[in-house]
């Protein structure tokens, strides 16, 4: 007999009722170039002195005419192509006008209708530690405004020595979900422009500034109103606006309220947002094409050559972290390389003068650990580790070990030792200097076994503990031998002659 499903009683798939977070960034980044955007000018947005670098172009005096930076847009193209978007060959400038203070002219040169990059994407981790990719709208260029300070008193200061700085915005799609996965893309693009040397992207500094767009909705149902979230100054901060934010719409609409489209700040004492003003919509700025500057074809223009720019490159963070993994780097020592250019730089050169991959993974040991801490003790600023401790002799280092010409507890105090070492000590072998100081290991057998007499009888309680079966016991009196020999002993070899001692 054949069987009719009854359509009216079968169990239906339910949707969720818990609300879904829909998040999108907005992020500027000034740019790292001589001049400004438009003029000549330098571009020092850190001069202390206010309304240093300005001219009549920044300062909008009638008759004056604007000029394109071509590094600027070369640093643009670099961080398109190394998102692997897609590059416009045409795009065009457009006036975004409003009055404000900080925008001499009346309104700020900007890229509207045919931004430089579309699309791309960036891989990242989200809450549950799940790798993501979060997709680009676009990225464009347009200048920075003034600096306002409005704390002097009843009336503000403006430093135009910012006004007119190249600014790249960069867009994400809507498709963040949780506030690690923004926060974690914010800190993934922050490395990205260093590595490019397209920013210093310092967010203290106001060099990398952050948006967030959210708005929630429960599953099967439409978008929610979208809030904008200004002036975040970490990506920390921009975590937490966004998990009050998500909380402050659920209980809103929860209550019977409407959430409005809106600008907010966040207050990091209170850990709130709060309204700031009704958000404007792109109509109300009036973009038109900028007159007085040209229609840009890149295709034409020598210096924008993509496949050129592509070459030369550096090599990514997500290149480097599966170099480091394929060489069975721990996750942390991975990261430590990718994301801090002062130690990445040296294990670079060490990888280039070390072929050996076990001697690799141990020149690692002692980078994050030994100098690592000596590097946390100093007071003294440098750019380059090399400058802490010769690379050269550092090497020398491991490959003594490699040989067994050295020991751990040698390496240690060699590393002690050539730390800031001056010319004349950067300048000797560091084999040299090992015998010196008496570090080199010594195959005399006379000698360890006058070492392991002393410790024997130093230690008459391990040495019974140990007889009676406590053989972890073992390890603790090689440790002693290998202090007493100041690490001028193979640890190996001295394990095997204890056995022979303690029978």
């Amino acid at each position: 007999m054949l069987k009719i499903r009854d359509m009216n009683t079968e169990e239906k798939p339910t949707l969720s009722t818990e609300f879904i977070p829909v998040i999108g960034l907005e992020i500027h980044a000034e740019l790292k170039t001589k001049t400004k955007m438009f003029c000549s000018c330098l571009n020092d947005p850190l001069e202390r002195n206010p309304n240093i670098h300005i001219c009549p172009i920044c300062m909008a005096h009638p008759g004056t005419l604007p000029t394109l930076n071509k590094q600027a847009i070369q640093n643009v193209l670099k961080v398109g192509l190394a998102v692997n978007a897609e590059i416009a060959d045409f795009t065009e400038w457009d006036r975004k006008n409003y009055f404000y203070p900080d925008i001499p002219k009346g309104y700020q040169i900007s890229q509207y209708a045919y931004p430089l990059v579309h699309k791309g994407k960036v891989k990242v981790k989200d809450a549950k530690g799940n790798d993501v990719e979060v997709t680009l709208t676009r990225i464009h260029l347009e200048e920075d405004t003034a600096r306002s300070s409005h704390d002097k008193g009843d009336f503000s200061l403006i430093d135009y020595n910012r006004a007119g700085i190249p600014l790249m915005e960069l867009v994400t799609d809507a498709v963040i979900y949780d506030s690690v996965m923004a926060g974690n893309f914010g800190r993934e693009l922050q490395l990205l422009l260093r590595t490019l040397d397209v920013s210093d992207a310092n967010m203290e500094l106001g060099q990398l500034r952050v948006e967030v767009n959210i708005s929630i909705h429960k599953e099967g149902e439409p978008w929610g109103t979208k809030v904008e979230i200004k002036n975040l100054n970490s990506f920390r901060v921009a975590e937490k606006s966004i998990e009050y934010e998500i909380q402050r719409q659920k209980e809103l609409i929860e209550s019977g309220g409407k959430v409005i489209q809106e600008t907010r700040g966040y207050d990091d004492a209170t850990g709130k947002t709060f309204s700031q003003r009704i958000k404007e919509n792109a109509n109300d700025y009036r973009y038109f094409p900028d007159p007085d500057l040209p229609k840009l074809y890149i295709s034409k223009i020598p210096e924008f050559n993509l496949e050129s720019l592509k070459a030369n490159l550096p090599i990514l963070p997500n290149a480097k972290r599966e170099k480091y993994t394929s060489l069975g780097l721990k996750n942390e020592d991975v990261e430590m390389f990718v994301s801090d250019s002062f130690y990445g730089r040296y294990f670079e050169q060490i990888l280039k003068l070390v072929k050996d991959e076990k001697l690799q993974k141990l020149s690692v040991n002692y980078i994050t650990s030994d100098i690592a801490g000596q590097v946390k003790k100093e007071k003294e600023i440098k750019t380059e580790l090399h400058d802490f401790i010769n690379i050269d002799q550092f090497v020398e280092i491991i490959n003594l070990i490699g040989t067994e010409e050295l020991s751990s507890r040698g390496a240690k105090d060699m590393i002690a030792v050539l730390w800031k070492g001056d010319e004349e000590l950067r300048s000797k072998k560091a084999k040299d200097i090992a015998e010196e100081k008496g570090l080199i290991i010594k195959a005399d057998p006379e000698f360890l076994n006058n070492i392991i007499k002393l410790v024997l009888k130093n230690n008459p309680t391990q040495v019974d503990d140990y007889k009676e079966g406590k053989e972890a016991l073992l390890m603790y009196l090689v440790g002693k031998v290998m202090k007493e020999g100041k690490g001028a002993i193979n640890p190996a070899v001295a394990q095997e002659a204890l056995k022979i001692a303690l029978k």
